[in-house]
């Protein structure tokens, strides 16, 4: 491949702020790395943010591959023998002043104007060849375009262009799917549950612990056990909708919820991702299940609740107090679901009542993600809440402290993203469900349904 063919980047500080990485990330081709880049990575490198951790980061990969350099920097450096193999292009920096004429609406003193103008003037320089600008930053891919040089968004941290295309962990079977999949059927009890080996063209497709169901005369709800090419053990679901099966008094609402609850009570599944639009029942769900089955089954020692501290509107400054009160103002959503999980004891009346608040409390911990990093967890219930404002290497970071017997519950609406930089598409929630699908001891539901109210409903379709 000639050098004319390959494209040159010319990359945006955010870009290497959001992932440190990337410069290993444009396989064949050049990336160009202006001062003012530099200087940007320079000037947001102290403190204890992600944004900083990262352009410390950077600046170490930086160091690493110039450092090595025999050659004339001027020539380029190859990328090859310092990150993932599949980077064979060259990083160029830019070595001297550039005057390039920017337009007098711009003006040159601004370090976004500054990379604009290197990016200008490489495509004229390198006439034959693709000169792309890449940043996060939307005004800046906007100003690019209006003076005439290509940009483009960072992608390759998108786990999916297209985040309709995100696997929702429920499957709806065919009309003909039994008269298809059904000629070699074999049938057992195990557990009071009842198994199928079935055969057939879909079974290639399917993942373990995805749900599949029929609505037709007769409802089938299974969930998929085992999947080996073309053959998959299906396993009906646990009725969580039927009172006699309550959870901490709640019942499931719709067949979403109750493929939930199926993940979230058995000890098998270590790890659990539930999606859905605000009041679809997932912390309430979650927090039911976690009771029953650390007060009343002992499987677990203890439920850790945390949460992303991004405020919605304007911050309301320093909160005084411990770890655990200065986290309560953003639990809310715990304080509510208490409330409701509570009402569902009417027979010991207020004093029972407040007694049982008291033990419940007792046994959750409101933990900050701050202090995460460096802790295991040992045999406790662990909730993370607002998942969709973490990045994948946060996401990481965090599920990577589950020790033995401990669950991960991650709690999260992908269309409610606050933090800069991240989209649907890059959030460590998709991220982590397209990732984990499949997975023996994995499960993800989507709930569709709303159902906190007629009012919530509503205004969640027509606002």
């Amino acid at each position: 491949m000639t050098k004319n063919q390959t494209k040159l980047f010319v990359l945006d500080t955010n870009v290497l702020m959001h992932d440190p990485t990337s410069l290993f990330r444009f396989e064949e081709h050049d990336i160009y790395l202006p001062m003012a880049t530099l200087e940007e990575l320079d000037n947001n490198k102290k403190g204890m943010s992600e944004v900083a951790r990262n352009a410390r980061q950077a600046s170490r990969f930086l160091d690493e591959i110039v450092s090595r350099v025999m050659t004339d920097i001027d020539e380029g450096v190859g990328l090859e023998s310092h990150g993932a193999k599949t980077a064979t292009g060259r990083l160029f920096l830019q070595t001297s002043a550039i005057e390039e004429s920017l337009p007098a609406s711009l003006p040159g003193l601004k370090a976004d104007n500054q990379i604009l103008g290197v990016a200008l003037h490489l495509k004229k320089k390198f006439k034959s060849r693709s000169v792309i600008l890449v940043s996060k930053d939307i005004n800046m891919r906007i100003k690019a375009r209006a003076i005439g040089v290509e940009a483009e968004d960072y992608f390759n941290d998108k786990v999916l262009e297209d985040t309709d295309l995100l696997y929702t962990g429920l499957r709806e079977l065919p009309q003909d799917f039994w008269e298809s999949h059904g000629g070699e059927i074999e049938s057992w009890k195990d557990a009071g549950r009842t198994l199928y080996r079935i055969k057939g063209p879909l079974c290639a497709s399917l993942y373990a612990n995805e749900f599949v169901y029929q609505e037709y005369s007769q409802p089938f709800y299974a969930r998929v056990r085992e999947q080996e090419g073309q053959s998959a053990i299906l396993e009906t679901v646990k009725d969580y909708t039927h009172q006699k099966n309550n959870v901490w008094g709640i019942s499931a609402r719709n067949k979403e919820q109750n493929f939930a609850l199926n993940l979230l009570m058995d000890p098998e599944i270590d790890f659990v991702t539930l999606l859905g639009q605000a009041g679809t029942g997932k912390t309430l769900l979650t927090l039911a299940s976690a009771l029953m089955q650390t007060i009343e089954l002992k499987i677990y020692s203890e439920i850790i609740m945390t949460r992303v501290t991004i405020p919605v509107g304007e911050d309301i400054g320093f909160l005084p107090g411990t770890e655990e009160e200065k986290m309560s103002p953003w639990m809310g959503a715990l304080e509510d679901n208490l409330d409701v999980l509570n009402k569902t004891d009417e027979e010991g009346g207020d004093w029972g009542r407040i007694a049982t608040h008291d033990l419940i409390r007792s046994r959750i911990k409101v933990k900050s993600l701050n202090f995460m990093r460096g802790r295991t967890f040992l045999s406790k219930f662990l909730i993370i809440d607002e998942v969709q404002n973490l990045t994948p290497k946060q996401m990481k970071t965090l599920i990577t402290r589950a020790g033995p017997g401990t669950k991960v519950v991650c709690l999260g609406n992908i269309s409610q993203i606050d933090t800069p930089y991240l989209t649907e598409g890059s959030s460590g929630l998709t991220y982590v469900v397209d990732r984990f699908k499949g997975w023996a001891h994995g499960g993800h539901v989507t709930l569709q349904r709303g159902e906190r109210s007629r009012l919530a409903d509503y205004a969640t379709e027509r606002l």
